[in-house]
């Protein structure tokens, strides 16, 4: 779990997850946000998902994640297809005007750790899962990570955004805790090890 102040006295006992879909060739959506080819390849829902949603008390993501997710993908209630609802955290320098605002939606702008203390506080013991690149690679740089949970899509997209990465990233080191039964999709699940990112 992630120590954020160096004590977890008191610290809600969930942990920090970012749950992603990925293409074969590393990314996470297509040129303009596109999740079609997702769709593509239908699978039967894998026990690592259905756990990840059954063990979810909140959201955080990034402003990008939170206006494809309202103008592209059926707004926040077609979270995981519908079957989570809860606390949504979007990370932004750019909050919306207060008419927008939906009432499971807080617009945090400050510092990334102090958004996953929010976020962990409203989830009440239960796991934060993160959405989007640009508040996860955040979190990974700051060593706020505990797990990664990716399911492999069999497809080559050639542009999009990246899962991870760019000018001036850190290396950061993984330890394989889970990959799932065969099937269309490939579920691959690590835990960051805090220890040997640099």
């Amino acid at each position: 779990m992630v120590d954020l102040d160096g004590d977890d006295r008191g610290r809600p006992e969930g942990k920090v997850l970012w749950h992603v879909t990925m293409s074969l060739d590393g990314f996470i959506s297509g040129p303009g946000g596109a999740m079609d080819w997702v769709f593509e390849h239908p699978s039967e829902p894998s026990a690592a998902a259905e756990e990840t949603i059954r063990t979810t008390g909140a959201v955080l993501a990034g402003r990008r994640w939170y206006d494809e997710a309202k103008s592209i993908h059926g707004g926040l209630e077609g979270i995981y297809g519908g079957a989570w609802s809860g606390p949504v955290f979007v990370l932004t320098h750019r909050p919306s005007p207060a008419r927008d605002e939906e009432p499971a939606v807080t617009f945090l702008s400050g510092d990334v750790r102090d958004a996953v203390a929010a976020a962990l506080h409203a989830a009440g013991g239960k796991n934060v899962v993160m959405f989007g690149a640009d508040v996860t690679r955040q979190c990974v740089e700051e060593g706020l990570v505990d797990e990664i949970l990716i399911h492999l899509v069999p497809v080559l997209l050639g542009d999009g955004v990246r899962l991870f990465g760019g000018p001036g990233g850190r290396r950061t080191s993984l330890e394989k805790i889970g990959r799932g039964r065969p099937r269309q999709l490939t579920d691959l699940r690590f835990r960051v090890l805090k220890d040997t990112a640099s």
